[in-house]
């Protein structure tokens, strides 16, 4: 599906030797206690390509970028292929990372770009036909709130939807989020009120 994430990349052991392995081996070796002191310890040791440093980025971050990228691709196996192919792109892109933002940040804004190519992808193959037969086979006038929600958030402005998503569901701060998207502070604030409003129009439309 994703040939780049696909392909073997090589990682360094803490003896300095080097192996070539896929992806998803590298991100599954066997975890090792790597306490960093910093990030900036932590950056270090990713430039130095020590699989260790990568492992404790993917022990830390690994769990909310699979929750974000779930919201935004929708189903567990993109949301797997994309964090997946995220850390493929910082393993080969570490080296450009300036450390303008924290790590943590520079990952989501990565995820981000990676389920945005996704989604256009599944659009592109989606089958027209199914997705009609999906849409007249949902119930009718017994649409649970959580179902009634999801329908409403993939309704609204993608930029609205994504800054709803990471305040309200992934409980970052409006300056992590305005360090994602590259925004200003203020137009976080102003798209999540955008977004609340346009779900609460839809939702009372919905019980109607």
């Amino acid at each position: 599906m994703f040939s780049n994430a696909r392909q073997g990349i090589s990682v360094q052991a803490s003896d300095g030797t080097e192996t070539m392995v896929g992806p998803s081996l590298a991100l599954s070796l066997p975890m090792q206690r790597v306490e960093f002191a910093s990030e900036g310890q932590l950056l270090a040791a990713c430039r130095r390509q020590d699989v260790r440093a990568f492992e404790h980025l993917y022990k830390t971050h690994g769990p909310r970028l699979k929750s974000v990228a779930y919201h935004i691709v929708g189903n567990r196996q993109d949301a797997e292929d994309a964090v997946q192919e995220t850390f493929v792109k910082v393993y080969r892109g570490i080296q450009g990372f300036q450390g303008e933002s924290g790590i943590g940040t520079w990952l989501c804004r990565i995820l981000i770009n990676v389920c945005y190519d996704v989604a256009r992808r599944r659009k592109r193959e989606a089958d027209p036909e199914e997705h009609a037969l999906e849409t007249r086979a949902a119930p009718s006038g017994q649409i649970a709130i959580k179902v009634a929600l999801e329908t409403a958030l993939g309704r609204i402005h993608p930029k609205h939807r994504m800054v709803f998503l990471l305040f309200e569901v992934e409980g970052l701060r409006h300056s992590e989020i305005a360090s994602i998207l590259e925004i200003p502070e203020g137009t976080s604030k102003a798209w999540l009120f955008e977004a609340k409003k346009e779900l609460k129009r839809m939702l009372t439309e919905t019980r109607k």
